[in-house]
């Protein structure tokens, strides 16, 4: 500020003594006089425009010269000066490149290349929330998890990177298989940050792999909250949830919890099975067989299921079959060609012993869409009907090769389960089990197609045909010895002396 005050000050002496040597020379002749410690010198007008020229750059020189020696003391002792603007512009500008070059590497895979450009674009910048992350990214990359882990760690120290540290740290225990830190540092990162989708996600997994059954609900719920969720997938996914927390509260002996949970699993989402078949069942242990009846024909209504059947029955376990398959009418009017409606009134006819109205059922579903479970039925069928048991064995050796029909698979990992279940018990992913048919590999096949002909009896045709001119064959006696034709004939249990060679050459 002074110095500024001080330069202008000195500007208008210069423009005040120019005016005057300006008024002067057009006052004076042709030369003039200038006594300059006792000596005289004669100046023409010339003379004197050059030497106030020379002056007035001498002056501009010297305050150039000022200003280089007041910036570089400024410089050495750390304030902001141009020089120090040109040498952060120029640092900036390196480091930037070293940045972009890191950033490069992580796009080519290359970790090592990554860290070695992270590293100079952090001595030029001084910008850990862009060169830290970068760091971590091509150490994972690298395969250095300690490195990682350091970077990440320093990230949590910083406000501004808080969230991307604990989020970092987080990734590395689940790689590593530390549920239980990782749920920790995922509700951390929630908490910074409450509506980021991926932690969300990832802390519902968690808990639910932990069966944390109320915060996993309280998670979905803020989901829902921030809109992350869809409203019908929330509802769906609060339903497994609360079906899951009966299930532990059943096994506990809190009947009363488990009858609330899932009355709620079936009211959210009427078409999860599970949720269904546990509520009737819980209304048929309070003898409310009314109740099971309602849950069962609403369940049953967007989708037969097996599972829905079988609690269907329990309701009145000590029927007859006749009184069994009047029960069931109203169920079997329901979706009447779907196959699942076709296998169950066919199963319900053969416990009638009413074999040519279970082949009715049970159509050509057989033919157009075979599974273990029909091609069953029909050799059941067969026997009933007093088939062969050649008939018989060829229904049942196509049920060996035969897809298993549908089965609650997962549709992360193909998975298949006996039971539902909330979580897979392979990929450990929550939500995953639909009711469909798994495919079946050429190789799962291979061993019992071989063993087809063992079952079936593939050269039974020949068999026939040879038992058929077996008559017709006539059969050498076998030679017999001296010494064997000498002996006697053995005798039977009775006393009877006949041979038994015969006998035993025909058997």
């Amino acid at each position: 500020m002074l110095w500024s005050l001080l330069k202008v000050l000195i500007f208008i002496a210069i423009v005040a003594g120019l005016a005057f040597g300006v008024g002067y020379l057009t006052e004076m002749n042709e030369v003039a006089l200038l006594t300059v410690a006792g000596r005289e010198f004669t100046l023409t007008p010339l003379v004197a425009i050059v030497l106030a020229l020379v002056l007035l750059l001498s002056v501009w020189l010297l305050f150039r010269a000022v200003g280089l020696i007041v910036a570089t003391l400024r410089f050495l002792n750390g304030d902001e000066t141009a020089i120090s603007r040109y040498f952060n512009r120029r640092a900036e500008r390196k480091g930037f490149e070293a940045l972009a070059e890191g950033m490069m590497a992580l796009a080519a895979g290359e970790g090592r290349l990554a860290i070695r450009k992270a590293e100079r674009a952090e001595k030029y910048l001084q910008r850990p929330e862009l060169t830290k992350l970068v760091l971590a990214q091509g150490a994972e990359m690298a395969g250095d998890p300690a490195l990682a882990a350091k970077t990440y760690k320093a990230l949590v120290a910083d406000d501004r990177t808080r969230f991307v540290g604990v989020r970092g740290l987080m990734k590395q225990k689940l790689d590593a298989g530390d549920t239980d830190t990782a749920m920790k540092l995922a509700e951390k990162a929630l908490t910074l940050r409450p509506k980021n989708e991926e932690v969300q996600t990832t802390l519902l997994q968690l808990q639910a792999r932990h069966e944390d059954w109320a915060g996993a609900r309280a998670t979905l719920a803020k989901a829902l909250k921030a809109g992350n969720v869809p409203r019908d997938l929330h509802k769906r996914r609060d339903a497994v949830l609360a079906l899951a927390h009966a299930r532990d509260a059943m096994a506990e002996g809190k009947i009363a919890v488990a009858t609330r949970d899932a009355n709620e699993a079936n009211r959210l989402a009427p078409s999860l099975v599970p949720a269904a078949a546990m509520a009737a069942r819980l209304a048929i242990a309070e003898k409310k067989p009314r109740v099971a009846t309602k849950i069962l024909k609403s369940a049953w209504s967007t989708e037969p299921h097996p599972d829905l059947a079988a609690a269907f029955a329990e309701i009145a376990p000590n029927e007859t079959p006749n009184e069994r398959l009047k029960r069931f009418r109203p169920l079997l009017a329901m979706h009447s060609g779907n196959p699942e409606t076709k296998l169950l009134e066919a199963e319900l006819q053969i416990a009638r012993e009413d074999f040519p109205a279970a082949r009715r059922a049970l159509g050509d579903l057989a033919e157009t869409h075979p599974s273990a479970r029909s091609l069953t039925l029909m050799a059941a069928i067969e026997r009933g009907e007093g088939s062969e048991d050649r008939v018989v064995r060829a229904w049942l050796a196509r049920a060996v090769t035969a897809s298993r029909g549908p089965q609650w698979t997962c549709g992360k990992c193909g998975h298949v389960h006996a039971e539902w279940r909330p979580i897979c018990a392979n990929c450990e992913s929550f939500d995953t089990l639909s009711w469909q048919e798994a495919p079946q590999s050429e190789a799962a096949l291979a061993g019992p197609a071989q063993m087809l002909p063992l079952i079936v009896g593939a050269l039974e045709d020949k068999s026939e045909e040879v038992v058929e001119d077996a008559d017709t064959v006539e059969v050498e006696p076998a030679p017999v010895s001296q010494d064997a034709a000498e002996e006697p004939a053995p005798q039977d249990s009775t006393g009877n002396g006949e041979d038994r060679a015969p006998a035993e050459a025909t058997r």
